[in-house]
C-alpha cells in the first residue's frame, strides 16, 4: 500500500498534468469504487468540474476541483493512469474520468492531441474514491501531518504519555499519526533506537524527541526517492534499496551489524535490530 512518500510523488507527479483541465463526464465501471455519493450522483456532479490543485492529506490523494474535493486512497493495489487518445477499458479499470484535450502547440496555434483520461485501475477493489464539498466528513478523524507545524516533539511526548498502547500499532493508528504505514513506521523505530513493542506511556521525553526526528528524517527522504518500489503497483521510486531493516530479514544491520530479525505484529510484518532496538 503507498504510504505517505509515495502518495506525495503521485501527487507532485500529476499535478502539471491535472490542473486546468475540465471533466467531461465520469465513466463507473465498478460502483463500489465510490464511497461517496452514489455513482449516479458522482457523475452528474464531477460532470463540467475543472480541476484546480492535487494535494495530498495522509495517504489521501486530493484532486481539488471547482466546487468539490476529489479524495481517491489507494488502498491495496490502486494505482492512476494518465491516457491520451483513443483508449480501450481494461479489466481492472474501476473509474475513468474523461478530461479535456491536451494541445500541442504549431506555430502558434492548437492541435489536439485527443482527450486526455484519468484512469483510476485497481486489481483487489480496496481502493476508494470520494466526492465531497466537506472534507471534514472524510477526512475529519485523522491526526497531523508528520510533517506539519503541528507535529512537534512536545505534541509526541504528550500524546504517547496520554496512551497505553504498543509503540508500532499506534504510529499505525492514522487518527493518531497520519500518513505512516508499515515501511516508514519499521525504519523510523530503528533510526530511533526503539522496540516496536515498548509501551508508548514509557518512552521517555528523549527518546520521543529522537522518535520525532527520525519519523521527520525518514519520510523526507522516501519523498526525495520518489518513495519505495516494492509493490507490484507502485512504481518508479528507489527508496527500497535504501532500507534499515524492512525486508532486509537475515541481513546485517547498517548501524551494528547484528542480523535484523522479522516477527509480526497485528498482523503485519515487523524488521527490527535485536542490538540496536532493545525491547
Amino acid at each position: 500500500m503507498p504510504e505517505l512518500p509515495e502518495v506525495e510523488t503521485i501527487a507532485r507527479i500529476l499535478r502539471p498534468e491535472l490542473i486546468g483541465r475540465r471533466i467531461l463526464e465520469a465513466d463507473v465501471r465498478w460502483a463500489r469504487s465510490v464511497a461517496m455519493p452514489s455513482s449516479k450522483k458522482f457523475k452528474e456532479q464531477i460532470k463540467g468540474q475543472e480541476i484546480v490543485g492535487v494535494a495530498r492529506r495522509a495517504k489521501f490523494l486530493n484532486i481539488q476541483l471547482t466546487t468539490y474535493d476529489l479524495l481517491i486512497h489507494l488502498r491495496m493495489s490502486g494505482d492512476l493512469l494518465i491516457k491520451q487518445g483513443k483508449i480501450k477499458p481494461e479489466k481492472h479499470d474501476r473509474l475513468i474520468l474523461v478530461l479535456t484535450p491536451t494541445l500541442l502547440p504549431i506555430f502558434g496555434e492548437g492541435k489536439e492531441l485527443g482527450k486526455t483520461y484519468l484512469v483510476f485501475n485497481d486489481t483487489r477493489k480496496f481502493g476508494r474514491v470520494w466526492l465531497t464539498d466537506d472534507l471534514e466528513k472524510v477526512l475529519g478523524k485523522l491526526g497531523p501531518e508528520p510533517l506539519s507545524a503541528d507535529f512537534t516533539p512536545y505534541w509526541l511526548y504528550d500524546s504517547l504519555q496520554h496512551r497505553h498502547r504498543q509503540l508500532k500499532p499506534l504510529l499505525l493508528d492514522q487518527t493518531f499519526l497520519a500518513g505512516l504505514g508499515n515501511i516508514y513506521t519499521d525504519e523510523a523505530l530503528h533510526m530511533a533506537k526503539l522496540h516496536p513493542l515498548v509501551l508508548s506511556d514509557s518512552v521517555t521525553r528523549k527518546q520521543a524527541e529522537r522518535l520525532h526526528q527520525a519519523i521527520q528524517a525518514i519520510l523526507q527522504e522516501g519523498i526525495r526517492r520518489n518513495g519505495a518500489s516494492i509493490d507490484w503497483v507502485y512504481r518508479g521510486g528507489d527508496f527500497q534499496n535504501h532500507f534499515r531493516v524492512y525486508g532486509r530479514e537475515g541481513e546485517p544491520c547498517p548501524v551494528c551489524g547484528t542480523k535484523i530479525k522479522k516477527f509480526v505484529i497485528g498482523q503485519r510484518g515487523t524488521h527490527i535490530c535485536p542490538h540496536c532496538q532493545k525491547g
